[in-house]
């Protein structure tokens, strides 16, 4: 039971690294309502599997703390937990599929066929979110992304717009396809804004540029009145 619970801290402790970028033990025991102690355990443990990194930083008079950050091996760890190993055979299946695709037809026609697939999995999304309030949708397309093995979230931003949303993937469920063929990205751009089509939808962040999450930020198209 005790190395269960290890095990889990363990891995709360690489998914709020994966999610914020960076941390201290100080507010990962308060987040993770652990013991300081016992987080400096588990960093250790972190550190010695190469899983995390820390930097030592000043911060006024005190002794220095030690900001913890995702090592390349730690966030490749913990993609394929998140994506599971038999989602890792079925990348590599497609991404070896569309390689012969692209040998055969050319990448061109490949394009086009990735094209429709995403045109073809918008309307699935669209009919699947519903027609709710502009935050109701975007919190059924959270669901449904993490259902599909995507770490995903939103909250609310002050903006001069009523609704407006940043919307966050920590992961990318398909990055050995995305990387092979990083058309794939924007075709998912054009994906979210098919599925709220009464919204703007901008790419924020971008795990492709070595972002640490892919972010979009959605505002609701303003209406425009006109007077007679």
């Amino acid at each position: 039971m005790e190395t269960t619970h290890q095990t889990s801290t363990k891995q709360d402790i690489l998914e709020y690294l994966l999610k914020r970028s960076q941390a201290t033990a100080f507010e990962l025991a308060e987040v993770l309502d652990v013991s300081k102690q016992a987080i400096r355990r588990h960093l250790k443990d972190l550190e010695t599997e190469d899983l995390v990194l820390y930097s030592s930083v000043q911060i006024g008079m005190g002794r220095p703390q030690h900001i913890y950050k995702l090592s390349r091996r730690g966030r490749d760890r913990l993609q394929r937990s998140l994506n599971n190993h038999q989602s890792d055979r079925y990348g590599e299946f497609a991404v070896s599929l569309l390689d012969t695709l692209a040998q055969t037809v050319g990448r061109d026609q490949v394009t086009s066929i990735l094209q429709k697939q995403w045109e073809r999995k918008a309307q699935e999304y669209r009919d699947r979110v519903g027609n709710g309030s502009l935050e109701e949708r975007v919190a059924n397309l959270v669901n449904l992304r993490k259902a599909e093995g995507f770490m995903a979230e939103y909250h609310s931003v002050e903006s001069s717009q009523e609704d407006s949303f940043i919307f966050m993937e920590h992961n990318c469920a398909i990055s050995n396809v995305a990387e092979s063929f990083p058309s794939i990205c924007g075709h998912e751009l054009e994906m979210f804004a098919a599925i709220l089509p009464d919204c703007h939808v901008e790419r924020t962040h971008w795990i492709i540029d070595g972002e640490h999450r892919c972010g979009y930020l959605v505002q609701a198209r303003q209406t425009q009145s006109h007077s007679v």
